[in-house]
């Protein structure tokens, strides 16, 4: 964390925060607050600890709603205490942080209340921030949603590309298979009800249904019958995850949680 904090702040900071340097005694004390101006899920805080802690230990934030909180407009969030300047210096990479984090623990949790009456469980991709990856998918879990890949190293997921340059499914899990340890499963993506069924024949442990219609979806599920875990994939948005979770796949993943989450509104007011 203190390594991506630290980029940030000097990426900001450059040779020093002139206008502070310029209007505020360097003695002065003062006291903020962090205020949300639309309702959300908190997520970041630790990231606007470090970010202040970073700059100059002696300031001291007093969280008031913890971690994944479900805020509403106008509560306070955290309290600051500590030099005007040193508060001010880190206000712009502590904001930046909180409101992108709770952005994605917010649009996660909307995802994950969706399929609530469903089984299904929502995940992340790998389609993150360059940079960012280890903070939004911290925020993903914030907002109840689970973590796929953190990356190439951390699982088996044959993809199309992979398929081709394989020789087929067959061939890229018989591959696979031998490569792998008893431990790691196999994933692998289909696209039509013909892949399906040849990965399950092939016994791969996981099958990525990607962009598949809801009847696809759901005769998808039906084919597999438990052999293999199903995954949805491909271009869904939080407005589609009730309709998927319905066909009765066991995992919803959603690019969209960390690259398109918006920015929950949060300022930060000196008093």
């Amino acid at each position: 964390m203190d390594s991506i904090v630290k980029t940030a702040l000097a990426e900001d900071l450059g040779r020093g925060d002139v206008t502070s340097s310029a209007t505020i005694p360097p003695e002065l004390t003062v006291e903020g607050y962090f205020i949300c101006k639309s309702p959300g899920v908190v997520a970041g805080l630790p990231y606007v600890q470090t970010a202040f802690r970073l700059i100059d230990p002696l300031v001291r934030l007093e969280v008031l709603l913890k971690e994944g909180a479900v805020v509403a407009d106008g509560d306070v969030i955290a309290k600051v205490v500590g030099n005007a300047r040193s508060i001010l210096a880190s206000e712009r990479v502590a904001l930046n942080f909180l409101q992108h984090l709770s952005g994605i623990a917010t649009t996660t949790a909307a995802a994950v209340e969706a399929a609530r009456p469903y089984h299904a469980v929502i995940t992340d991709t790998r389609k993150t921030t360059p940079g960012l990856r280890m903070a939004e998918k911290y925020a993903v879990t914030v907002g109840g949603g689970k973590n796929h890949r953190l990356g190439l190293d951390d699982g088996i997921l044959i993809k199309d590309n992979h398929i081709k340059a394989a020789g087929g499914i067959k061939n890229a899990i018989d591959m696979a298979r031998r490569k792998a340890g008893h431990l790691l499963k196999i994933e692998i993506e289909t696209e039509t009800l013909a892949e399906v069924r040849e990965a399950v024949e092939c016994g791969a442990d996981v099958i990525l249904l990607d962009n598949m219609s809801l009847d696809e979806l759901r005769a998808s599920v039906k084919l597999v019958a438990g052999r293999a875990l199903t995954e949805a994939s491909g271009g869904i948005t939080p407005a589609m995850v009730a309709d998927i979770a319905a066909t009765g796949v066991d995992i919803i993943s959603l690019g969209w949680i960390t690259h398109s989450a918006l920015p929950l509104d949060i300022s930060l007011e000196l008093s």
